[in-house]
């Protein structure tokens, strides 16, 4: 997309306010991402929403260059008091367009994917635009396993969406409709139950050899 931030806006617009009236239980139920809740879905994408590119090497260096503990940092960085108070700073980033050192697309990615590890486990449904959602996925499918994306899990296969003019790569199809293709992309096995095709068995079969 030529320009992704009014559709991240959106996306936090309609986040907050599904998110608004949750107890604290739910705020507490685990998220599609291993080991993080709701609430520290919420976290990290509020301090994705926060980070520059300085903001991104300056906290990766204080990581000490581990991506892994540079992501736990952050969702310690964006989680306020309470979770009401962490949704509160979310709305004082809606009209933030600053982004990490990645392509800007990466920013629908970051909205949708993480809206559906918080909104699949709560019971909570969102129709995202087909322009961004197919945005999101091309950039996933051409970006490797290193920096998040789904190359290496779609290598050799074919993605079809029912739902959108939308083809990617070639060999055996995996079909179904465009945002389960984007979350199978993204190392969500939940979407796998929404696809079908003689590539599904193969990419099962990646998704349990390797990590969630």
């Amino acid at each position: 997309m030529e320009d992704v931030w009014p559709t991240v806006r959106a996306e936090r617009l309609a986040l907050i306010a599904d998110l608004e009236a949750l107890t604290e239980q739910q705020w507490a139920t685990p998220s599609l991402c291993a080991e993080w809740t709701v609430h520290d879905v919420l976290a990290h994408i509020v301090t994705t929403a926060e980070t520059s590119v300085p903001g991104f090497f300056w906290h990766f260096a204080r990581a000490r260059f581990d991506f892994d503990r540079f992501t736990a940092d952050g969702v310690e960085r964006g989680r306020a008091a309470t979770p009401a108070a962490t949704l509160d700073r979310l709305r004082g980033l809606v009209d933030r367009t600053v982004s990490p050192p990645a392509p800007r697309d990466s920013r629908l990615i970051e909205m949708i994917v993480h809206g559906e590890d918080i909104r699949r486990p709560l019971g909570i449904s969102r129709e995202y635009p087909v322009a961004a959602t197919a945005d999101a996925l091309r950039l996933q499918a051409a970006t490797s396993a290193g920096f998040g994306g789904g190359r290496d899990l779609l290598r050799g296969l074919t993605l079809v969406a029912d739902d959108a003019e939308l083809t990617l790569g070639s060999g055996p199809e995996v079909r179904g409709p465009l945002l389960a293709l984007l979350l199978i992309a993204s190392a969500r096995r939940i979407a796998a139950v929404e696809l079908r095709g003689d590539g599904l068995e193969t990419l099962r079969q990646r998704l349990e050899s390797g990590p969630s």
